[in-house]
């Protein structure tokens, strides 16, 4: 039921959608959702051992910084999937009213401060280890005697705190909070007028400048990369563990991208198609897990015809960037990578 004419007593965040609606969840919803939230909630913890493990045998400054921004990233997928999951998974079970469980929409903001928090953090938390890697790779020294290792759990901290402060913004009057169709989330409202649309901006700017961060910087980090493996001296110059965690967050940034564009892109525009956007989002928080699973079960495994393929490929690469410095020795490493190699590999 689409509440137009209701009076003025109603809460806001049940002004534009009112429960109950002429809408009735099928059993094949509560399906979805609970499966949904079982595997990324499982990829998560599956993801954050794995991590831990590789802190524990971590030798590098460097790879210590990096696995301290991916466990932060980790830890927040797992408690977005489980706030978020659990009150939709509810929904779908019980099909409880919104307007009997929340007449004064604590609840619905609750939830929706929680969509754009566990929103925000991935992206932003992406923008921040492309700027590590950054000042990783191309300054090496000078970060490595400047930057303690509390240095990055405070920018974890920090980038929590912004995306929690932006989450805040709606509760003091910046835009609002309210229940989407079918009843089962709230979401800030994607409005084109007043403060509604102030908010739709703040997030789509924030997301699409994240995008772009790490999009402008990761490019950078790469092209550096290349250029110390295949230029002159490549061979002395080992980075494989550079060229492992810039693999990691290529990939972290590729399916950010994906899966946030629909959304940020659109969502200042009242796109119709929210809760597919939504979903396409929420994608996110499961396939970021599997970076660094699949990432050491490859090193376990120990793929080396792959590893062959790839080396000489990559090889033949090297050779046409650099044909005149390049060393008469074959670029190959026994436990890393050859030149920019795509499949990385721990002892």
């Amino acid at each position: 039921m689409n509440a137009s004419h209701l009076n003025d007593s109603t809460p806001l965040c049940y002004s534009i959608n009112s429960p109950p609606f002429q809408y009735h969840p099928t059993i094949a919803s509560a399906y979805f959702s609970s499966i949904f939230s079982v595997l990324g909630l499982t990829s998560n913890l599956v993801a954050f051992l794995v991590l831990l493990q590789s802190y524990k045998r971590v030798k590098t400054r460097s790879r210590s910084f990096f696995l301290v921004f991916l466990g932060g990233l980790v830890v927040t997928d797992f408690l977005g999937l489980l706030v978020t999951g659990s009150i939709v998974v509810s929904f779908h079970v019980t099909h409880f009213n919104w307007r009997q469980l929340d007449p004064n929409c604590h609840f619905c903001n609750f939830m929706g401060m929680s969509m754009v928090f566990y929103g925000l953090c991935p992206l932003l938390l992406g923008a921040a280890m492309a700027i590590e890697r950054f000042s990783g790779i191309n300054c090496p020294f000078s970060r490595s005697q400047a930057m303690p290792r509390k240095r990055t759990v405070i920018m974890v901290l920090l980038v929590w705190m912004i995306a929690g402060l932006i989450a805040l913004l709606p509760i003091i009057g910046v835009g609002s909070y309210h229940m989407q169709m079918p009843g089962s989330w709230c979401f800030f409202n994607i409005s084109s007028i007043g403060n509604d649309k102030i908010f739709s901006l703040v997030f789509s700017l924030v997301g699409l400048m994240c995008l772009a961060v790490s999009f402008m910087l990761n490019t950078v980090s790469v092209v550096t990369l290349i250029r110390v493996c295949c230029g002159p001296g490549g061979t002395q110059r080992r980075r494989d563990h550079e060229v492992e965690m810039m693999v990691q967050l290529i990939l972290i940034m590729v399916i950010a991208s994906v899966c946030w564009c629909p959304l940020v892109v659109t969502v200042y525009s009242a796109d119709k198609n929210l809760l597919f956007n939504i979903r396409m989002a929420t994608c996110n928080q499961i396939l970021d897990p599997w970076i660094y699973i699949m990432c050491q079960w490859s090193k376990l495994r120990r793929v080396h015809w792959v590893q062959y393929v790839v080396s000489s490929l990559l090889s033949v690469g090297c050779d046409r960037l650099a044909p005149q410095s390049r060393s008469p020795e074959p670029l190959q490493s026994h436990q890393g990578f050859s030149c920019l190699f795509l499949l990385p590999q721990w002892s």
